[in-house]
């Protein structure tokens, strides 16, 4: 059945169409914020420009960029001292603006604009705040590193395509040969990777459309080539600006695995293009074992190191990057600076897989690692001056403990542009910002954190009814923050905080975005599982609602989690004071339509020491929302037949077997989910064994193998071009020829041109359409079966 798009009733439209709250950018000076405004939704014909779609990559071949982009539009500047807002002007007409950056003097603003002819680079004075063109309409940031700015922020490096790249390669109407592949006995496996390359025309479009070069432009517009051209992923300066760190990708290609994999050269070039030293020639890596923490074997993660003038960095597996062989040591950090002559310096031996490293002196970086199995993570401080130095543990605690999350570091960019760990005056200490995890809700945080001592001070902590975040310390010895403030009524905002002090000043005055849904009702509720775990949830009601109005028609939005403990799934997340925004992309738009909505209740599926999670995913999951139903009737707010279930992506899925194997819900909505594991069979989610290690496991948690049990109507919502590992378009398909072939009530809407996340207003309004009548019908006011009204949507064939 073919069907135009539709339009939402209009109380839906003015929600989707309500304006974004701005985001904000601070200079590295301090003195400015950059105030950043949003594109309203694109259309339609705007998501159908041409699009190719190779080796995991999707861009348009017209303008070489990277496709489905958010852009923006508009840039001002907002003197923090005196709230002065002051315009730019000079931007690109009906400006699709992204990669916007402060350059590391804090003078210019840099970004790219995306025209009709291709991407051009622009920079804005912040003096004169006059925007203008450097670079015309040749940047290509298909892949990898569009642009950097150089030490001194007198130039920068942005790739570009060659001049002399001539015309795209031409497919042949007659093939060559067949396509072949051939495994040659050692394991590899690899997940469900979409947009893969299919044959050896798309392997010569790939390498066509990739080949960049390197190009040198001042401030002034004087521009000159640096080096060869290639397929160029990465180029990154080095903080004292005299070489570029750059990465290669050449063949063989894979059929099996995403560029990410692809062989690629490192090479530290000088700033003329000449060769400075040559660091490896990383093969493909199609044989990486299954399992989460598996790595190439090798080295990996080149980059520079942030303090240092050149000096580079990486990591080398000792455990053939399988997180299932024993291993006293799992990663080695190594360091080699200019000439780039000697032998790697080895700089930390981890027991678990490398994260990253926060550089800061000679005297202070802190390496961290982490560890699948047990949801470990583990901060250690080294000193990289003193190869001889043992490191020393500061943090040891699990990722999904929230209520003892220490908090990560406050960073700063340094003259050079890279981005450093904030210390106090004398280097003995550095600063934490959290989330503040407790029974109450998320209370943001600072702390000071005294290397030495090893403890922390506790400078400051949001305070009930806001919900206030540190961004910035803007003086260490006055103790003045730069903060984000919101709470349920009142949108986010800048404020400047001294520490120990009541009076705020407030620095930006964003408005409500969506004032008619301003007094909607808001609380987290808590509520216990059969089998005592604690859960949580948010529940919005309409504005006015009251207990004695009874029962409304309710929607439970929710995305399962696993956890390796019950502690850590009955902690509390979220907090009770976070502005009630209302847009497309949330579920609380339906309060809007008299809907009493359960925003994230929790669905933990939990697996304690060698136990896996998903071995009882189904009885956890069905505990789970039972639990919230049960809550919500026994508040009055709910009542049975009138409940729905719905969720997108790893959400879809879980509706959907909420649907195979309970009779909690009146109906449910799955957007953009898979529904059979045996079409990714090499894991999923969190699921690390493969099919054949759990063949039970996988037929168990796919409601495609029980779409007889569902028996309650299912709306099916998937973009055409879904490029999401696992979730193909064909999953939505097959589950829907099933249940049909089986007698049930389902409706499946393919978006066209949208992908996993939906973009084009005429989609996201149309998705509104589909599931406000699929609510109306099924959940608000039940219609009589065989009774389709005029401009209802009817069975799909």
């Amino acid at each position: 059945m073919q069907q135009t798009y539709q339009m939402p009733p209009q109380a839906l439209v003015d929600l989707v169409d309500a304006p974004y709250t701005p985001s904000v950018k601070t200079g590295p000076n301090q003195e400015w914020l950059l105030i950043i405004e949003s594109r309203s939704l694109p259309s339609v014909e705007e998501l159908a420009q041409p699009e190719l779609r190779l080796a995991g990559l999707r861009f348009n071949p017209q303008t070489n960029a990277s496709g489905r982009k958010w852009y923006y539009s508009a840039l001002k500047l907002k003197k923090i001292s005196s709230g002065d807002v002051l315009p730019i002007s000079g931007l690109p007409e009906n400006a699709r603006m992204t990669n916007i950056r402060w350059s590391p003097d804090g003078k210019h603003i840099s970004f790219i604009a995306t025209e009709t002819a291709g991407q051009s680079l622009w920079i804005a004075g912040v003096e004169n705040r006059q925007a203008k063109k450097l670079v015309d309409s040749g940047l290509n940031t298909i892949y990898g590193t569009a642009y950097r700015w150089l030490a001194g922020s007198e130039a920068l490096i942005c790739k570009v395509v060659p001049e002399d790249r001539g015309a795209a390669p031409e497919k042949s109407l007659v093939p060559a040969g067949p396509v072949i592949q051939e495994s040659s006995g050692r394991k590899a496996p690899a997940r469900t990777y979409q947009d893969l390359l299919q044959n050896n025309y798309d392997k010569d479009l790939f390498e066509y459309y990739l080949d960049a070069q390197i190009l040198h432009v001042g401030l002034d517009g004087e521009q000159k080539i640096i080096g060869s051209n290639g397929m160029i992923r990465k180029a990154e300066p080095s903080p004292d600006g005299r070489f570029l760190l750059v990465e290669k990708i050449h063949r063989p290609f894979s059929y099996l695995v995403p560029v990410s994999r692809f062989p690629h050269t490192v090479e530290i070039w000088h700033m003329d293009g000449s060769a400075a030293a040559s660091l490896a020639d990383i093969p493909l890596a199609e044989e990486i074992p299954i399992g989460f923490g598996a790595v190439r074997t090798g080295p990996r993660n080149y980059a520079w190191r942030a303090d240092a003038p050149a000096t580079v960095y990486w990591t080398e597996a000792q455990d053939g990057g399988d997180p299932r062989q024993e291993a006293d040591v799992r990663d080695q950090i190594y360091t080699l600076p200019a000439p780039f002559s000697g032998s790697p310096q080895p700089l930390a031996a981890l027991g678990m897989r490398y994260y990253k490293v926060q550089w800061s002196s000679d005297e202070l970086a802190l390496a961290y690692e982490w560890w699948w199995k047990n949801r470990t993570f583990r901060i250690w401080r080294i000193r990289p001056g003193a190869n001889d130095a043992a490191p020393e543990l500061l943090f040891d605690y699990s990722w999904q403990d929230r209520y003892n999350d220490p908090g990560s570091p406050l960073m700063k960019m340094t003259p050079a542009g890279k981005s450093v760990l904030v210390t106090s005056a004398d280097g003995k200490s550095i600063f934490l910002a959290g989330d503040g995890a407790s029974p109450e809700g998320d209370r943001p945080f600072l702390d000071q954190f005294n290397l030495n001592e090893k403890e922390s001070n506790r400078l400051w902590r949001s305070e009930a009814p806001y919900y206030e975040k540190s961004v910035k310390i803007l003086d260490q010895e006055k103790q003045v923050l730069l903060t984000r403030r919101e709470s349920k009524t009142e949108p986010p905002n800048y404020f400047l905080r001294k520490i120990g002090e009541e009076e705020l000043t407030q620095v930006t005055d964003f408005q409500h975005p969506t004032p008619q849904l301003k007094n909607v009702q808001k609380e987290q509720i808590r509520y216990d599982r059969e089998d005592g775990v604690r859960l949580t949830g948010t529940l919005y009601l309409p504005a006015g609602y009251k207990a004695e109005d009874g029962a409304l028609p309710t929607l439970l939005w929710a995305y399962p989690q696993e956890y390796k403990s019950a502690d850590a799934a009955g902690q509390v997340s979220d907090s009770p004071y976070r502005f009630v925004r209302v847009g497309w992309w949330s579920p609380v738009i339906w309060v809007a339509m008299g809907y009493a909505v359960l925003d994230d209740p929790t669905m933990p599926i939990i697996g304690e020491g060698d136990d896996e999670p998903n071995d009882t995913y189904v009885p956890q999951l069905v505990s789970s929302a039972k639990a919230a139903v049960d809550e919500l009737k026994k508040r009055g707010v709910a009542e049975d037949g009138r409940i729905a279930i719905a969720g997108h992506s790893y959400g879809a899925f879980m509706a959907a077997n909420l649907l195979a194997h309970s009779d909690i819900f009146a109906a449910g909505i799955a957007r953009s989910g898979a529904y059979n594991r045996s079409l990714t069979p090499f894991g999923f989610q969190a699921e690390e064994r493969t099919f054949w290690e759990a063949p039970e496991v996988y037929f168990q948690m796919s409601p495609f193998m029980h779409a007889e049990k569902v028996n309650e109507p299912i709306l099916l919502i998937h973009g055409e071009v879904d490029n999401n590992s696992g979730t193909f378009p064909i999953q939505s398909k097959r589950f829907y020829h099933a249940i049909k072939g089986l007698g049930g009530t389902a409706r499946l809407v393919m978006l066209p041109n949208e992908s996993h996340g939906y973009r084009a207003r005429e989609s996201v309004m149309h998705m509104f359409w589909e599931m406000n009548h699929w609510l109306d019908k099924y959940v608000s006011n039940a219609v009589q079966a065989g009774a389709i009204e005029e401009g209802e949507p009817s069975s799909m064939e």
